[in-house]
């Protein structure tokens, strides 16, 4: 009977990632889902919806550059040339890189990200119903993933007691039912959020979402406008320069 003792985590770990998500999920859907019908985004905000606090501080790094009033080499370093910032996330930038006018961008970048403005810009974006709370970022992305690995989880655990000597005159079909029923849960639950809730975000409400999808669609081509709101919904890979991306990446190898 030690393949019990496999079957209950199997179980434990299947019930308590499925729960989660499904909170998740009700969380989700309390939000408001006419929120922000006449609200529209800025860059600043598109970004944060995207990416979080570290997308809006990217944004505001390359638009400085894209204007000439900073410059970020593919070293990984950032130079001010401007150090009249136009607007909070700017001054937030240039007060990182520091009196001396130069810093790495990757101490840049975790800095602006904490700072005052994005943290204002976040709050407004809570209220106004657009984005996830801080304290509701166990969302359900967050509890995809949980499931997804609680699916594994009872994938081997099975496994292991069906390639188990027998111990018991169970026969091997039956005790793979055993084992199939939490499994059968975590793939339900995953499949219900993917028709659900899917795409997954951990930043954006369902409202959010909704005016970020207009943002990438109603985005005049050809312009600079267009290309930063490229780099805010997608992020630096985006970057049509390479020295740029290789600007970022930097932060990576160090």
């Amino acid at each position: 009977m030690f393949w019990v003792l496999l079957l209950l985590p199997a179980w434990a770990v299947a019930g308590v990632a499925c729960t989660r998500l499904c909170l998740a999920a009700v969380r989700s859907a309390s939000v408001d889902a006419n929120a922000g019908q006449s609200h529209d985004l800025t860059l600043y905000e598109a970004a944060f919806l995207s990416g979080g606090p570290g997308r809006v501080a990217e944004l505001t790094l390359v638009s400085m550059a894209r204007q000439r009033r900073l410059l970020l080499a593919h070293t990984g370093w950032a130079t001010v040339v401007d150090p009249r910032g136009r607007d909070e996330m700017e001054r937030s930038v240039i007060g990182a890189i520091g009196p001396e006018g130069q810093s790495r961008i990757a101490p840049v970048r975790a800095a602006a990200a904490t700072a005052d403005a994005v943290r204002g810009l976040a709050d407004g974006l809570v209220g106004a119903g657009l984005a996830v709370p801080d304290g509701a970022r166990t969302t359900v992305a967050a509890g995809v993933r949980q499931v997804r690995g609680a699916a594994l989880t009872v994938f081997v655990l099975g496994a292991t007691a069906l390639l188990m000597p027998a111990t018991s005159d169970l026969p091997r079909v039956l005790m793979a039912a055993w084992f199939g029923l939490p499994l059968a849960l975590t793939l339900s639950c995953l499949a219900l959020a993917r028709i659900e809730a899917h795409p997954y975000s951990r930043w954006a409400s369902p409202a959010g979402q909704r005016l970020l999808a207009a943002v990438a669609r109603q985005a005049p081509a050809g312009d600079d406008r267009t290309y930063l709101t490229s780099i805010a919904v997608r992020g630096i890979h985006a970057a049509a320069e390479p020295e740029l991306r290789a600007a970022f990446a930097h932060r990576d190898r160090t």
